[in-house]
């Protein structure tokens, strides 16, 4: 049964959903960048509701400043406070928890990373963001960041052996400024990430994790091509799907769904 209620974070009423389920294991859904708790496309919704099917009470909330929630919305990176409330009324709202593991897709993986310790008792971490500039900020530009290289040289391989591509090109259907600036990235070279840069303070985060954690990634996602290429996530089981949809949409949710489970 779904039950939508709200709690404190530092004085502001936050919005959540519990999907109650009599299980001792619980999930705990953070929505990435400025999503509301029920994901792209309904698809944190639809697999709480799987989840919690499958004998797993769910939480998904939103944090402050996003979607039914008060306060003001400081992204990802100022976001703990949001999260040890949130585990806390998880908790509070499903008293035979004895285990509270948490899933996040994009900088809410990077959130969890970033923030911790907190009172979890494994992670799932799907497409981590490591560009400076995260999904919500105020930098961010309105072109999308560029995958790494490597996946650039990859697609483009693809495109010269598609007989189509070449069709579009001589029609015109081509988008010659991102093809530019795809070209250009190429010639680039990556500079060393500094101590305090976001994939460095990802790195230190895994390296010192007190808790389990498995990542996930989507194979053609330019965010998770850019963390295979700026962080280095030494002995974290790490799952692959080959698949190009950030959000695992379609047929991707039951492939995240059946990883879910099985770590809870």
């Amino acid at each position: 049964m779904r039950h939508h209620l709200t709690f404190l974070c530092e004085g502001a009423t936050l919005a959540a959903t519990l999907d109650a389920a009599p299980g001792t294991s619980g999930l705990l859904i953070l929505s990435g960048g400025n999503e509301i708790r029920s994901g792209a496309h309904r698809g944190m919704a639809m697999l709480a509701a799987r989840v919690a099917a499958a004998g797993h009470p769910v939480f998904r909330f939103d944090r402050r400043g996003i979607g039914d929630s008060e306060g003001d919305n400081g992204g990802f990176k100022s976001s703990a406070p949001d999260i040890n409330a949130a585990i806390a009324a998880f908790r509070e709202t499903a008293p035979q928890l004895v285990r509270v593991v948490a899933f996040g897709n994009c900088d809410a993986a990077s959130a969890l990373l970033l923030h911790q310790p907190l009172s979890l008792d494994a992670l799932i971490l799907a497409n981590p963001w490591s560009y400076e500039s995260g999904p919500d900020s105020d930098n961010q530009t309105d072109t999308p960041a560029l995958p790494p290289a490597a996946a650039i040289r990859a697609r483009y391989l693809a495109r010269l052996k598609d007989p189509k591509s070449l069709v579009r090109l001589l029609k015109g259907d081509v988008n010659f400024g991102k093809l530019a600036r795809g070209l250009a990235a190429l010639g680039r070279r990556k500079s060393a990430a500094t101590p305090d840069s976001l994939p460095a303070r990802l790195d230190h985060a895994i390296a010192t994790l007190p808790c389990p954690a498995t990542i996930l990634l989507a194979t053609g996602d330019r965010t998770a091509q850019a963390f295979v290429a700026n962080c280095q996530p030494a002995d974290v089981p790490t799952e692959r799907i080959d698949s190009r949809s950030h959000s695992f949409a379609g047929a991707d949710a039951e492939w995240l769904a059946t990883r879910i489970l099985t770590m809870l």
